[in-house]
């Protein structure tokens, strides 16, 4: 084929592609998601919410360098989010020039609602696709993330955050055990409670208050980590752990931070999560999340003497 021709191919191709998804997603609608605001709207609200890290407050160039977002377009957005009393701004204490964006109580809750409605749509279309070629949809779409819009190397996530499968949980219980007996010595009893609780998140999940994630690269699971309902208003996190092979692509802190987006997302007030004192990296993913101890207990576990730790996100 000419290779102009197969240029003209192309864009055409992707052009028609965008066409269909542009009206897949509801883009041309007035009401995105049937909320009262646009799609960059909704944008800069999950710009604000999905923080990678929460107790850092954004500055408004920030979320004009994420959302490639003209200034003057994004000071029309927060004039009219503040009179709304979606958010608060504020001056940078370090930088008198640059404004502070946080969100309020009703922004998070209007985020939260802009989660709950996209997810629900998304769930929806992919219902009657089987699990198999799900994953082939999402293969595709991470390809073309990645085609388009490569970023350095040492930004890269080259992994994918998915819903758990036949076999995971197993998966789950045996990598924990061995690597937790590698690590820190500990012996089957953690095996043994990991298999109890991951069971238990099978026979009894509610979709609606509880989720895992599993982080997969190159087709293998490299992490995982669960969201259960412990009361009405209290969530846990539990079992996070991340494959010594993957450490430092910042994988602890993208499952910590999905946890913390569903947790508000499904209403509850509390995050809270069990640990042990000398699990050094994980407890520094939590603070950097916002979560703080509030109590202590020497115990007997798995074969060491430990210091149990709870802690909590108020959301």
């Amino acid at each position: 084929m000419n290779a102009n021709l197969q240029k003209e191919n192309n864009v055409s191709a992707v052009r028609r592609f965008n066409r269909f998804y542009t009206r897949e997603i509801g883009v041309l609608k007035d009401g995105y998601l049937g909320t009262p605001y646009s799609l960059t709207e909704g944008r800069v609200l999950y710009e604000l919410a999905h923080r990678k890290n929460p107790a850092e407050k954004a500055t408004a160039s920030a979320v004009c360098s994420a959302l490639d977002l003209d200034p003057g377009y994004l000071s029309r957005i927060v004039r009219s989010f503040r009179k709304a009393r979606l958010i608060r701004t504020e001056r940078s204490p370090s930088d008198g020039r640059e404004t502070l964006l946080s969100l309020t109580p009703l922004g998070r809750q209007a985020i939260a609602q802009l989660d709950a409605r996209s997810n629900k749509e998304v769930a929806a279309r992919l219902r009657p696709i089987a699990e198999s070629e799900q994953s082939r949809l999402v293969g595709a779409m991470y390809t073309i993330e990645q085609l388009l819009a490569p970023e350095p190397a040492a930004h890269k996530e080259p992994y994918i955050l998915r819903p758990p499968q036949v076999g995971d949980m197993g998966w789950i219980a045996h990598r924990q055990g061995l690597l937790y007996a590698q690590e820190y010595g500990w012996d089957d009893h953690y095996e043994a409670l990991v298999a109890k609780i991951v069971g238990q998140f099978v026979e009894n999940v509610d979709p609606r208050k509880e989720r895992c994630w599993i982080a997969e690269r190159n087709n293998e699971i490299v992490g995982s980590v669960f969201v259960v309902k412990h009361t009405p208003t209290i969530a846990k996190l539990r079992l996070l752990y991340v494959e010594p092979s993957a450490r430092g692509l910042g994988i602890g802190q993208r499952l910590v931070s999905e946890c913390v987006r569903f947790a508000r997302q499904a209403g509850y007030k509390t995050l809270t999560l069990w640990t042990q004192s000398n699990l050094d990296v994980a407890r520094r993913i939590y603070k950097s999340q916002g979560f703080r101890i509030t109590a202590k207990k020497r115990h007997h576990s798995f074969g060491h003497d430990l210091v149990a730790e709870t802690w909590d996100l108020k959301l």
